[in-house]
């Protein structure tokens, strides 16, 4: 039996069909599913081991990148959700969707089942829309998508709300429980694209489970999405068959496999 995945869409999603590649790619069963779907139960979260948010710009972004669409899962999917994470379950948030988790509060978390915000993710420091590959460094975390990832990876970014910021507190308590999961590899601009606190550019929850980031792994999925991949082949450099994004979707695949069949 292939792990299923229920990958969220609505409008203005726009990064879903990468999304469900990735996970066939990695062996999983996958659905698109319209949050309507959900809501209206026609189709049952629980029959799925992994819930992934992808990226664009649901409902226009309008008010917030996510807002609207955290709100919406927040007020009518509070159960669902909450069994879901209570099951032990696996949930991916990338680029809008790690926007839509932190503004439900199921990113950070905290200790209780209540889905408060605790973060943010807001304007980029250059007031405009930033595109680009970056170098990110891969912390030490107990993140279940990212288990023997390398030292360094790279990625795409596209986003314009993309700052992660928290409270100091907060961010003391990323780096005491080890949820910081991805930073980027420099500080300044451009390297860093938006200016985030510490330079984060994603986190876990406290058990692993749930995960965001800005950057995208389902657009570098085999050697053939690198922006230079041509000149590597010329130059016979080191390029891997696959590209870095993949393992994080196998990862999340093979944990299902060996936890939750």
């Amino acid at each position: 039996m292939k792990p299923r995945v229920l990958i969220l869409r609505t409008a203005g999603t726009n990064c879903d069909a990468e999304t469900d590649m990735a996970f066939q790619f990695a062996g999983a069963d996958t659905a698109l599913v319209h949050i309507q779907h959900l809501i209206s139960d026609k189709v049952n979260l629980a029959d799925y081991q992994i819930l992934a948010i992808p990226g664009g710009f649901s409902y226009g972004d309008d008010i917030a990148a996510g807002i609207l669409l955290a709100v919406e899962m927040k007020h009518k999917l509070t159960n669902a959700l909450n069994r879901f994470v209570e099951d032990g379950k696996l949930i991916i948030g990338i680029c809008n969707g790690f926007q839509v988790l932190v503004r439900t509060g199921l990113l950070p978390g905290n200790d209780t089942s209540e889905m408060t915000q605790r973060a943010t993710l807001a304007m980029n420091t250059s007031a405009k829309f930033e595109c680009r590959w970056v170098d990110l460094e891969t912390q030490e975390s107990l993140c279940v998508f990212t288990k023997g990832v390398k030292a360094q990876v790279y990625l795409p970014v596209a986003h314009a709300e993309g700052r992660f910021t928290a409270p100091a507190n907060v961010l003391s308590e990323l780096e005491a429980n080890h949820q910081v999961v991805f930073r980027y590899a420099e500080s300044r601009y451009p390297n860093n694209p938006n200016g985030s606190d510490s330079n984060i550019a994603g986190i876990c929850d406290a058990t692993g489970k749930i995960f965001g980031l800005m950057p995208h792994p389902e657009r570098f999925l085999t050697k053939w999405n690198h922006p230079r991949w041509t000149r590597l082949v010329k130059t016979q450099d080191t390029c891997s068959e696959e590209g870095d994004g993949l393992v994080i979707f196998k990862n999340a695949v093979n944990y299902v496999k060996a936890n939750l069949l």
